[in-house]
């Protein structure tokens, strides 16, 4: 007789407003254009997905030096520096840009605080794609990058009283305000964002797993190794107390034994996993136990974002 287990399950979870876009885009440039099209950089962070669209004739490549100028190429949900369009444009190449609306919101900031006057501190992860688009939007050194308190400390900007931050979309939201609250100690005159840029998908799967964590001793979050969003529902769901948390990107990698005699297991997954691979987590576990699923429901998400209209027009004929 299989074990009894509980499994609380998160939501929101899973695919966000900006990644479900993000994957039409290149399914309906794939309709459109037909096979090969170009996508630079992993058009999100999932293995799954981008093997799914690679099987229907997506080319993944990493610069755009990468593609030839007969074929459409697309543009991550993650952004690309302002240098990256111009190329393509110079190129007089058919691109898409598939940049979440919710980072673009970030860029017309940055843009718009460069326009009064303003130096950029920007709260990411170096090397992160969204970090690299974003602070390419402005010239070589109107962005400073803060990814620690610690920092914040060693922050030379060129005029301290002329300031404004901005933030990476998919960061730990109690992290994040730590940061700002370091920012705004050293530089009391620093300007804030209009409106929060830690997207609103972040927050709401962070904010699930805070819920979930009191009740369970151990956690899985569905999402790739390179996905920031996934890697910080880890690290919430321990700071809020849940004893165990792994990052899976497939049922295959549950780590079992580390789980052996729990009673008790939240299941979440990252902006960008497909809900087939939480089914496969879920169908594993009642494999394996005889569970019983309860559902952690914190917000209710119906966000919606258009493709960009060349995607809604019909394609012009060429003579």
């Amino acid at each position: 007789m299989p074990e009894p287990l509980t499994l609380y399950l998160a939501a929101p979870r899973g695919f966000c407003a900006g990644v479900d876009r993000a994957i039409k885009i290149v399914e309906m440039a794939l309709e459109k254009w037909g096979a090969p099209i170009y996508v630079r950089h992993e058009i999100v962070h999932n293995k799954f997905v981008v093997d799914s669209l690679r099987a229907q004739g997506a080319v993944f490549v990493e610069e755009l030096e990468e593609c030839p100028d007969d074929r459409p190429v697309i543009f991550s949900a993650h952004g690309v520096p302002k240098a990256v369009l111009a190329a393509a444009a110079a190129r007089e190449m058919i691109y898409v840009d598939a940049t979440c609306p919710l980072v673009s919101k970030v860029h017309i900031e940055a843009e718009r605080h460069h326009q009064n006057g303003l130096q950029m501190v920007m709260i990411g992860h170096d090397g992160h794609p969204e970090t690299i688009g974003t602070m390419g939007q402005l010239p070589e050194g109107e962005v400073l990058l803060v990814e620690t308190i610690g920092d914040v400390a060693s922050l030379t900007p060129r005029d301290p009283g002329k300031l404004a931050f901005i933030t990476q979309t998919t960061l730990s939201v109690d992290d994040t305000a730590d940061i700002v609250a370091a920012l705004q100690a050293r530089f009391p005159e620093i300007v804030g964002p209009h409106k929060e840029d830690i997207c609103y998908a972040t927050t709401n799967r962070q904010e699930a797993v805070k819920a979930m964590a009191p009740k369970i001793e151990a956690m899985f979050v569905i999402g790739a190794p390179n996905s920031s969003n996934s890697r910080r529902l880890v690290e919430v769901g321990a700071k809020a107390g849940c004893k165990y948390s792994q990052l899976v990107q497939r049922a295959a990698d549950i780590d079992w034994r580390a789980i052996a005699g729990v009673r008790s297991v939240g299941v979440t997954a990252g902006a960008s996993a497909p809900e087939v691979l939480i089914n496969e987590v879920i169908d594993a576990f009642r494999e394996r136990y005889d569970i019983e699923i309860e559902r952690v429901v914190t917000a209710e998400e119906n966000v919606e974002f258009k493709v960009p209209r060349v995607l809604r027009e019909p394609l012009r004929a060429t003579t």
